[in-house]
């Protein structure tokens, strides 16, 4: 869960068997956002805790000491130590993303109210690396521009865009509004101009391709293990938390009739719970042994 830039072209889902993790960090981000902060207790997990868990998915133990001491530098993760063990816990800002982001991977999603979030800025082309700070802040909040200097989002949060602007050090430079659309376009036709709808179906389609068969196979069989289950879960998550950056969940009444999304979120949610004890054993057996 942590910043990441994806367009809807590169959202292409490998049906292999065998998936190489290409982005440690990624993944060890996503134990702390999927598992970590989401139980009660411990909030930390060890260092050897980390590299039991991601040996599942044949990563080295070099790679998980440098992901994440790379977290750490980016201000994802926390490094604690406790005798000679180390451990690493969420920041605040690494947690404050995670909150960002969970209701558009598990839900409840939150009914529409009709109103639009509209964010103006103005910064010089002597900030211009601020500027392409809080435009990348922007699309990972669900946000997509209007015109060149104008971003709008059907979303409310706007304590997160106020967090992604001063994140960004231009607090100063942007104002920000809450409005009706009054035409002469429709609201849907609003949506349709700024997010790529077609390309965000196909991806959701890849998606529902690639899940559909091993739902209904863990469905019938119960295959995994508990190791098996914790690769499965964390790839799922993987995939599905793309469309965070894609798609804003935007409003089923902007979307068009029988929109793939909505098959989509049914698959993650029904297979995540089949998952879920199986994983949720083998991280405890390997995090806190």
């Amino acid at each position: 869960m942590t910043k990441e830039s994806h367009t809807v072209q590169e959202m292409i889902y490998d049906k292999s068997l065998t998936r190489e993790v290409s982005r440690p960090n990624s993944f060890i981000f996503n134990i702390y956002g999927d598992i970590v902060t989401r139980r009660p207790g411990e909030q930390r997990v060890a260092l050897a805790g980390l590299v039991r868990l991601m040996d599942a998915f044949g990563v080295s133990e070099a790679a998980v000491r440098q992901s994440a001491s790379r977290l750490a530098r980016q201000g994802w993760l926390r490094a604690e130590r406790s005798g000679n063990r180390a451990f690493y816990g969420v920041t605040e800002r690494g947690r404050r993303r995670i909150e960002e982001l969970s209701p558009r991977i598990y839900g409840p999603l939150v009914d529409w109210d009709g109103l639009w979030r509209m964010l103006v800025y103005s910064i010089d082309e002597q900030r211009r690396d601020r500027r392409d700070r809080l435009r990348k802040e922007l699309a990972v909040l669900g946000w997509a521009p209007l015109a060149t200097s104008t971003w709008i989002s059907p979303n409310g949060d706007l304590a997160a865009v106020a967090a992604a602007a001063s994140e960004a050090e231009t607090s100063e430079s942007i104002a920000i509004f809450e409005s009706s659309h009054r035409g002469p376009g429709t609201d849907a036709a609003l949506v349709a101009r700024c997010w790529d709808l077609p390309g965000i179906a196909a991806a959701y389609q890849r998606f529902t391709e690639l899940y559909r068969p091993r739902l209904n196979a863990e469905r019938s069989a119960r295959r995994f293990g508990e190791r098996e289950a914790f690769v499965e879960r964390l790839w799922l998550v993987h995939d599905y938390r793309k469309f965070t950056y894609v798609d804003p969940a935007l409003p089923s009444v902007l979307l068009p009739a029988h929109w793939p999304g909505s098959v989509a979120a049914a698959i993650f949610r029904e297979y995540y719970a089949l998952l879920l004890d199986r994983s949720n054993r083998f991280f405890d057996r390997n995090a806190h042994p």
